[in-house]
């Protein structure tokens, strides 16, 4: 008898990360995504630790495999910081202040990182994926509808990724970058099958 996989159930109550997500992956991706909200603490520490937290804090609610999104903005000058911090600074300052926040820095680069944590339930190891995108903080410019899109640019480009069309966002960000290492992962497991 054909045993048949749950599905992934992405965990996110963010549209515009859903929509990118779906969009990244693909009608193709080998595996069935869903998803869900669901309301996860808030960890403190490094990207990959507080990555595999979430997700198993998550794997634990869902009580099956779960992908979880960590995503951080680590302006070079402040040795990486806000970093995974980033949420809680874009809601106090919004992306006006981010950029006032290098007022004193001549060094105005920024990396833009994504992590995908996946685990296939409870009590199962947590895999992580990782995209880093290479840009600088400028005065925001473009719509201010997701985050902090407005005041980053990425290197080798003269907009922000508020200003670019969603398709060529998605074939560069930091999100693309770890979710093509994530689809790459799920192939192989379809093909172990």
């Amino acid at each position: 008898m054909l045993k048949l996989s749950k599905p992934v159930v992405f965990v996110t109550g963010n549209a515009k990360k859903l929509e990118e997500f779906l969009s990244i992956m693909g009608s193709n991706c080998s595996k069935k995504i869903i998803s869900k909200k669901v309301d996860l603490p808030e960890y403190q520490g490094e990207i990959d630790e507080i990555s595999v937290e979430k997700c198993k804090a998550a794997a634990n609610i869902v009580n099956g495999p779960v992908v979880i999104e960590d995503t951080c903005l680590c302006f070079n000058a402040m040795n990486g910081l806000p970093g995974p911090y980033i949420k809680w600074f874009l809601d106090k300052l919004g992306a006006d202040g981010l950029y006032t926040m290098l007022n004193g820095w001549e060094d105005k680069t920024a990396q833009a990182v994504c992590t995908f944590a996946y685990t296939d339930g409870p009590n199962e190891p947590v895999i992580l994926f990782q995209g880093r995108t290479f840009g600088t903080i400028v005065n925001p410019k473009g719509p201010r509808d997701f985050g902090w899109d407005p005041c980053f640019q990425p290197e080798g480009y003269n907009q922000t990724y508020a200003e670019m069309p969603k398709d060529l966002k998605n074939q560069i960000s930091h999100r693309h970058r770890a979710l093509e290492q994530l689809k790459v992962y799920f192939s192989s497991q379809n093909n172990e099958s």
